[in-house]
């Protein structure tokens, strides 16, 4: 057996986006920490992910959940070169845009709302008719009824982000550990003083626990159930020489399209409740291919590239779960971002470590404490 260093700052259970993101923060912050992947780094939710960063295309009221979307937003340009200058790595930050499409007259009422609503927060955010939708998209349906244009949204790789956070975290000095499993805690007296794994006991000061829709497992150990369950998602890409939208499109139907950089269209999801089973099925596909068509007729004859399925961790309320744990002290909890977690990532970073340093931002964390509604299972 390889023998581990037992004895860090702070001990990381995950290395998806949000373990990796949170390394990267505490790291810069000269804290010796471990990340603990029980697979490879960003082999879940994190790299099957289409990247969106749309705050304000999927969050349609203000609030707690809005306000922490639109500051993590705003720190990707920032985080884009930040992290390429240090690891190398292009996080594929593009910002050229994004529709928010109502395919009915019905839903055009409600877009056009939300359009108005939005300006609060971003002016150039704007409603556009069918006709001056497809001057900007000339491949949309002409059935389209209109939609919200956010002309300062974007996407990233977020595999490529999660591996960048990663690989920062290490050139600030820590520690990662793929292939190693967390089984369960070290307590002692009202703490958690580490964490028993595959390789061996680690001990440190303070743990975080980041392992997306596999968090419940662990927090029924410390005597409270938290409801993170998983909700799989399948999508599938088209690839194509010259591009067919040069912007992201997203349906009010729960249909997303998302141009690569690469060539590549990523379009889903299907949201199937209650199973890690990531096999892709071809009636999901179906599906998805035919809202895909619908929005952007061309990709019936684009060519095929791939399917894929992700994990995402969704809980009771649809909140994530940021904050210490409320019966052991040096234990932290950042799990159940479900269609976020890309576009959360560096503010659940920041959020995490300032908490970690005794410097919570209670004003943005108090919204998603780990006890906001929970029962003890003792």
């Amino acid at each position: 057996m390889e023998k581990v260093k037992n004895s860090y700052d702070v001990v990381i259970i995950g290395g998806g986006i949000n373990g990796s993101s949170i390394a990267y923060q505490l790291s810069k912050m000269g804290k010796r920490v471990v990340v603990i992947e029980k697979n490879h780094l960003a082999c879940e939710a994190s790299s099957a992910a289409a990247g969106m960063l749309a705050a304000q295309a999927e969050i349609e009221q203000d609030g707690p959940f809005f306000q922490l979307a639109l500051k993590s937003q705003a720190m990707f340009p920032a985080l884009s070169n930040e992290l390429f200058d240090l690891t190398g790595i292009d996080i594929e930050f593009i910002q050229k845009g994004m529709i928010k499409i109502a395919e009915t007259v019905e839903m055009a009422a409600e877009v056009h709302q939300q359009a108005a609503f939005q300006r609060k927060w971003d002016p150039e955010i704007e409603w556009l008719d069918s006709h001056s939708l497809r001057e900007l998209e000339p491949s949309l349906s002409p059935s389209v009824a209109g939609g919200m244009y956010l002309p300062n949204d974007g996407h990233v790789q977020p595999e490529k982000l999660s591996l960048a956070f990663a690989k920062g975290a290490e050139q600030f000095g820590a520690t990662i550990l793929e292939n190693t499993e967390a089984r369960s805690f070290i307590y002692e007296q009202d703490r958690v003083i580490g964490v028993r794994t595959t390789l061996g006991n680690i001990h440190c000061n303070q743990v975080v626990l980041a392992t997306g829709a596999w968090a419940s497992r662990l927090m029924h150990e410390t005597g409270m159930d938290m409801t993170v369950y998983p909700v799989k998602g399948e999508c599938f890409s088209v690839k194509t020489e010259s591009p067919i939208i040069n912007r992201t499109i997203f349906s009010d139907k729960r249909c997303y399209l998302v141009p690569k950089r690469n060539g590549e269209i990523y379009i889903g999801a299907t949201q199937v409740e209650n199973t890690f089973d990531k096999n892709v099925t071809p009636g999901a596909i179906a599906s998805l291919v035919e809202r895909a068509v619908q929005l952007v007729p061309q990709i019936k004859d684009a060519p095929w590239e791939r399917v894929w399925a992700g994990i995402r961790p969704q809980t009771g309320d649809g909140l994530p779960y940021i904050g210490e744990h409320p019966l052991w002290k040096g234990l932290f909890i950042a799990a159940g971002h479900y269609r976020n977690g890309i576009l959360l990532s560096p503010v659940t970073g920041t959020l995490v470590a300032d908490l970690l340093e005794g410097r919570p931002d209670e004003n943005l964390l108090s919204a998603f404490r780990i006890d906001r509604n929970k029962e003890m299972v003792h």
